[in-house]
């Protein structure tokens, strides 16, 4: 299926999946990218993660639960009718990267917007814009979780605060560091909560494995004053105790937070602090 990049469908970005137009190759690269990531997830991502994948019948095999009958993409109907008696969200199809304001929007009525695309055989190992993978298998998972998808929603209500106030890069960079980059910490080790890390199979061992990045506790005024870097691996991951500390953390008021981030420097995303709650050796996966 090719990217619809050129119109809009709906005053909201709102498109029809169009799943009958996938390629037999189309569905073939999800096959792929699902079982070297089922492979790879083992013991590294965090158990909400892998119930919830298993609660929506996402693998290429199962024809019952949110799959057309020979596997492979699934049909966003059919996964929104699971969330929606679950977590009560559905999955919004849009045609590629919509605006912060229609983003947020979303995120804050409980729908979640996904790309219909998928990557090419050339680009299975990195792709900087989100596909129908990313945003499928990456994200969709931990909506099943109760806490997890208020807090996407608490985050989307946020988000619609911070463009009012003119404060979005710092709050975006909490959605970067939590959402698509997080790490959890739990009684048997650090585990991948982020969706940028989970749809990578560089990236998952990476994270977890390699001693050069910092991992660091969350903190959220830290968090809000690190940069990142989009075309390279993390050079620091925020750990979070539990998902209730990011919704009790989001829920708060940051109106008075936001001015006092924005007259103190930047932290360059390789930095780590004196005295900071620092794991830079390896946390291999049990």
């Amino acid at each position: 299926m090719e990217k619809i990049t050129d119109r809009q469908v709906g005053q909201d970005w709102e498109i029809e999946q169009g799943w009958s137009r996938y390629s037999d190759e189309d569905h073939a690269i999800w096959r792929f990218l699902f079982e070297r990531q089922q492979k790879l997830l083992t013991g590294r991502a965090c158990r909400d993660y892998l119930e919830g994948l298993q609660r929506l019948g996402v693998a290429p095999t199962d024809q019952a639960r949110g799959l057309k009958a020979h596997g492979g993409i699934p049909d966003f109907a059919r996964l929104s009718d699971i969330l929606d008696r679950t977590t009560g969200w559905r999955i919004v199809a849009v045609p590629g990267l919509v605006p912060d304001d229609v983003f947020f929007g979303f995120l804050a009525e409980r729908r979640f917007p996904s790309t219909c695309f998928i990557r090419r055989r050339d680009q299975l190992d990195y792709l900087q814009e989100p596909d129908v993978f990313h945003d499928i298998y990456g994200h969709v998972p931990l909506l099943m979780n109760p806490v997890f998808a208020d807090y996407m929603q608490a985050f989307g209500e946020g988000g619609l605060r911070a463009l009012r106030l003119g404060y979005l890069p710092q709050l975006a960079r909490l959605y970067w560091y939590t959402v698509e980059f997080g790490l959890i910490a739990t009684p048997e080790g650090l585990r991948i909560y982020g969706s940028g890390i989970l749809s990578s199979g560089g990236e998952s061992i990476y994270c977890l494995d390699d001693p050069r990045p910092h991992r660091i506790g969350f903190d959220l005024c830290r968090i809000m004053r690190t940069e990142y870097r989009i075309d390279r691996y993390q050079q620091t991951y925020f750990v979070i105790d539990g998902f209730d500390q990011l919704f009790a953390a989001t829920q708060a008021d940051f109106a008075p937070i936001y001015p006092e981030i924005a007259r103190l420097p930047d932290i360059p995303p390789d930095f780590a602090w004196p005295g900071e709650r620092v794991q830079t050796e390896p946390m291999r996966a049990a």
